[in-house]
């Protein structure tokens, strides 16, 4: 899908849900790269070449976006301050409520109080990858030669999403690289060479370090909430698309099934099949290459995808020139943080929120919302339109469906947030009068209710969208 017609598309949802729940956002994207607005020297782009895309000019969906009166602040600070006194939020709770068009603080409880985030770590690791990276740079994986005439080597840039030969249900945003592609195009150039039998090796270096994160349960790999970090993988180290297992060595079991599909085409592969550090003079055979920064950041933060979070965290910490570890993380996200101004009040030690170490203030992560929603940085704008709208897409979908949450349905996009005892919800409401509110409420000592805690965070964004 081009960016064009992913544009209409969106533009439609958008009016529809208007139709249906009388709802007002905005969604934009663009390409421009924190350095372009800096005034630094571009590093290499390390994980392949950026397309060609069209430069648009941002500007809301829907006129009423971000432009009616602000709700009366008396009244929504009552409301809300009774609202943050519910017992299934437990006994530490902190909010933090910006207007998105001025950056002013509307209302604040605890709001400099680092919080454990959960999965709304995603929305900085978001905003880190736009900024840093851009919106239009792709992920790469390759096939080079190897050191012999009858060798080549499978080399991992990073990309979790690249699909292996199984083929999953339903039709996954956005389109993915496949093994199978590179399979084909390898053969095409192996046997254009007149090689149809070959050794075949695999380059896993990209990322470096532990494969699971400080503040990670040991469970989280065996349940399937999270793979193994590996520079080369299919599916999300998964055993298959539509599974929630996962494998114990991703890279090895991607390079296993390509060599499959070589054989499908002609090539035989021969002998075992070993990691190896390809050098960096090398004979490029093929590539395929990931969808663009800004539909890898939708899908993170709309399925709070774990895995392409700590792909795209370490593709911060290398553009940084930070390392390519999970110690190499939090240093590279402040490095950006920074040069948005906005580095106080986040400390993170990996890209997904799995981590129970993460620490963010309320305030911090709803003044990343409010930046990235602002009209004057549309290549941050995909770190809100991939965030959930509720009632209707991924982790809000069958949320803000109790009482007290109705007013919030297709008026809020947030990023969710849950490990245990931890609830969180940020991201933007837009008010019945078309106000554009940007907010963070956050949980992390919540009793063992399951679900309350999230209907009480519902029902604090349904406030807001209320607007009165």
């Amino acid at each position: 899908m081009s960016r064009r017609e992913r544009w209409v598309a969106i533009v439609t949802l958008v009016l529809l849900q208007v139709f249906v729940a009388a709802t007002g956002t905005y969604v934009v994207a663009n390409d421009v790269s924190l350095n372009a607005l800096t005034g630094e020297s571009p590093r290499p782009i390390v994980s392949g070449k950026p397309p060609s895309v069209p430069v648009r000019t941002a500007g809301p969906v829907l006129v009423a976006g971000g432009n009616g009166p602000l709700p009366t602040k008396g009244t929504l600070t009552g409301r809300l301050a009774e609202a943050l006194g519910d017992p299934a939020l437990g006994s530490r709770v902190g909010a933090s409520l910006i207007d998105a068009r001025t950056g002013v603080a509307l209302y604040g409880k605890s709001p400099d109080v680092g919080i454990t985030p959960a999965s709304t770590t995603k929305v900085v690791t978001g905003v880190a990858a736009l900024a840093s990276l851009g919106p239009d740079t792709r992920l790469t994986t390759r096939v080079v030669k190897g050191p012999t005439a009858a060798s080549i080597v499978l080399v991992g840039g990073g990309d979790p999403t690249l699909a292996g030969p199984k083929p999953g249900k339903g039709t996954p945003y956005p389109k993915q690289a496949s093994l199978g592609q590179l399979a084909s195009r390898t053969a095409t150039a192996l046997k254009g060479m007149g090689l149809r039998n070959v050794r075949l090796s695999y380059d896993d270096s990209l990322f470096t370090g532990p494969r699971t994160g400080p503040g990670w349960k040991p469970g989280y790999v065996p349940e399937g909430s999270v793979a193994p970090v590996h520079a080369l993988a299919m599916d999300e180290g998964r055993v298959s698309p539509d599974s929630g297992a996962r494998v114990g060595d991703p890279a090895r079991t991607a390079a296993t099934a390509f060599a499959g599909l070589l054989r499908r085409q002609g090539v035989t592969v021969a002998g075992k099949i070993q990691p190896v550090k390809a050098t960096s003079e090398v004979d490029e055979l093929a590539r395929v290459e990931s969808a663009p920064v800004y539909a890898l950041v939708e899908r993170m933060l709309t399925l709070s995808d774990n895995d392409l979070a700590e792909a795209l965290a370490r593709h911060v910490a290398i553009k940084e020139g930070k390392g390519a570890s999970f110690a190499s993380v939090a240093p590279a996200v402040e490095s950006v943080l920074r040069k948005l101004g906005l580095d106080q009040g986040v400390e993170v030690f990996d890209g997904s929120g799995l981590s129970i170490r993460n620490r963010i203030s309320p305030v911090a992560l709803a003044r990343l919302v409010s930046l990235a929603a602002a009209p004057s940085n549309p290549r941050l704008h995909s770190a809100v339109s991939g965030m959930p709208v509720a009632g209707f897409t991924g982790t809000l979908q069958r949320r803000f469906t109790e009482r007290g949450g109705h007013a919030g349905l297709g008026m809020v996009r947030a990023k969710t947030g849950t490990l245990n005892g931890v609830n969180t919800l940020a991201g933007v409401a837009t008010t019945k009068e078309g106000r554009l509110l940007a907010f963070a409420f956050m949980a992390d000592k919540v009793s063992a209710s399951w679900g309350k805690a999230e209907v009480a965070l519902d029902r604090l964004a349904a406030i807001l969208a209320d607007g009165t």
